[in-house]
């Protein structure tokens, strides 16, 4: 399949968008707590999948968790406490742009946790997964794949663009020369953590615009019908010509100049 053009992209995301706002409402209706996990190798486009998901949803109710590296305190802590403090009230989405397998990830791979440390995290995700979903969280998981040539490409790109520059750190470019271990360490994951009570799903983003849509619509399909109508509200008439800004004590700044 050839990669989509973004007119058609948008095309099809648009009735998706509309399932994912009625997701939203149904959640909110029954109390629902969801939970997103975005993994995946760098560049793969978590960043731009989770915004595919979030985008037309109220912030309030959906909210994004991207952890920076631990403090010391959090150092000290047991290893899956700074993730607990974000999950979901009733009626809330958190969707977590990397997660707790950081250590199953990038600690592993680029050395920032012990051996002892990643068999002891792999063995307690199941049962921590399984404290989460038998209290009733919906959890999904979802692994973005990508070929290591789009991942050159996309790495050069932010490289040369002021824009995406920010996105491209020394680990980054240390993650290039560790493509295989990556893999292997993802594959020791999924032999560890994939359970029926919290299965993994891989998508393919070598393509990410079709990913996203793939993402976002098996996110869907493995949800219980959504359908709550939204509450009637009436708009009656204003009752007289719209009134202009009027302004006492502070105009408006000088409008941007084209």
């Amino acid at each position: 399949m050839g990669k989509l053009k973004r007119d058609d992209y948008e095309t099809l995301l648009e009735p998706l968008e509309e399932q994912l706002v009625a997701m939203a409402r149904w959640a909110q209706a029954c109390g629902a707590r969801i939970v997103v996990l975005f993994e995946g190798r760098d560049t793969a486009g978590k960043g731009g999948a989770i915004r595919a998901v979030s985008e037309r949803l109220n912030p309030r109710q959906c909210r994004i968790v991207a952890l920076s590296k631990p403090s010391e305190r959090e150092l000290g802590q047991w290893y899956f406490q700074r993730y607990i403090a974000h999950l979901p009230a009733a009626g809330e989405i958190v969707l977590f742009d990397r997660s707790w397998y950081n250590r199953a990830g990038v600690e592993k791979v680029m050395g920032y946790a012990t051996g002892e440390q990643v068999r002891q995290f792999l063995d307690a995700v199941p049962d921590f997964e399984r404290m989460l979903v038998k209290d009733g969280i919906l959890l999904f998981k979802y692994w973005l794949t990508t070929d290591q040539e789009n991942q050159e490409e996309r790495l050069a790109e932010r490289l040369e663009d002021a824009l995406k520059r920010w996105k491209l750190s020394p680990i980054d470019l240390a993650a290039r020369h560790k493509y295989a271990e990556y893999t292997a360490a993802r594959e020791a994951m999924l032999e560890a953590t994939h359970s029926k009570h919290a299965p993994w799903t891989l998508v393919d983003f070598n393509d990410q615009k079709r990913g996203r849509l793939t993402l976002i619509r098996d996110l869907l399909d493995r949800l219980p019908d959504t359908h709550v109508e939204p509450p009637p509200l009436e708009f009656p008439p204003l009752g007289h010509d719209p009134l202009p800004e009027s302004y006492a004590v502070l105009n408006p700044i000088k409008p941007f100049e084209i």
